[in-house]
């Protein structure tokens, strides 16, 4: 049995795929699963010991440079790296144009959402098998229904993300990792809010460590950090590093992210506090304790987050 899984991004909807893998290895232990995604989050699929080959994809960097050789010679070797072999599966949970036509490029037999759940429904004119899955599941539960259905068996109840990742010696138990970026201004979390939580944690014996990509997120979190005591900002790192911080952490608290989706996914203790997005459809999500705080237009307090977190600590 040989399957190809297409989701190439985001950070967060690639870890809600990873559950997909466990499921197909439970029900087809000897399966061979590749999985085609995003270039940069190549590191998290292969965190999956179910995996066979993550095949990268730079669907990001070929939009910017199109017309350049270089680029069609890239896209020329991806399409032939896809066709190398024959699948019995090719299953896109991801039911987006591009990730339709890359579908499209493998050689098996095709499956995706029906134009009905597809988020751009366009997508399934390309797929040889199509599936109606509720557009009201969580994205963990829809991407393990679609897998489901097009391999003919019943998931189970609980998620299972499948990863785990030695824990980083550097911090401990004693450390709590604050994730105050992501990706639109409207899910962040006000700096004071942070700076009060930190505080909180502190006095309760956490140290306080601030993840941060970009240079307006590093310049955000070394202000909230100068505000907290003992508190700072981690130095760069990539993505499998991170996860080692992630997996050391007495408890993880962030914004709406795909890294407290890797917490979750890595089995810490996770607020995930919500502020303009709906958290049914995409909260944390895992068997160990994950709670989601807050919903679109009404984040949560400080009081409330700490209510959250003390069972936890």
């Amino acid at each position: 049995m040989r399957i190809l899984l297409v989701k190439t991004s985001s950070l967060g909807d690639v870890i809600h795929n990873l559950p997909v893998v466990t499921d197909l290895r439970r029900h087809f232990p000897d399966a061979a699963i590749d999985w085609v995604v995003e270039e940069g989050f190549a590191e998290i699929a292969g965190l999956h010991p179910g995996v066979r080959r993550v095949i990268p994809a730079a669907l990001r960097r070929w939009r910017k440079a199109l017309f350049a050789p270089a680029t069609w010679r890239e896209i020329g070797a991806f399409r032939a790296t896809l066709q190398e072999e024959g699948y019995d599966l090719v299953i896109d949970t991801q039911g987006l144009l591009k990730s339709a036509l890359i579908a499209r490029m493998a050689r098996g037999k095709r499956c995706g959402y029906a134009a009905t759940a597809a988020r751009e429904p366009l997508a399934a004119r390309f797929y040889d098998a199509r599936f109606d899955v509720p557009k009201h599941l969580h994205a963990v539960e829809r991407n393990r229904r679609l897998a489901a259905l097009a391999g003919g068996y019943a998931a189970t109840p609980v998620p299972d993300y499948g990863i785990a990742v030695p824990p980083a010696p550097t911090f401990g138990r004693t450390s709590a990792i604050l994730l105050t970026a992501t990706s639109r201004d409207d899910k962040l979390w006000p700096e004071d809010r942070w700076i009060g939580l930190g505080r909180a944690l502190h006095g309760r014996g956490l140290t306080c460590l601030l993840p941060a990509g970009s240079s307006a997120e590093r310049e955000r979190a070394t202000r909230i950090a100068q505000a907290i005591p003992g508190a700072s900002v981690a130095p760069p790192m990539r993505l499998a590093e991170l996860a080692a911080q992630l997996a050391a952490a007495r408890i993880v608290i962030g914004v709406d992210t795909g890294l407290v989706h890797l917490a979750a996914a890595l089995g810490r203790p996770v607020l995930a506090l919500f502020s303009a997005s709906d958290p049914a459809l995409t909260g944390v999500l895992a068997a160990t304790p994950a709670i989601n705080l807050g919903s679109r237009g009404q984040p949560p307090g400080v009081g409330d987050v700490l209510a959250a977190a003390m069972p936890l600590l």
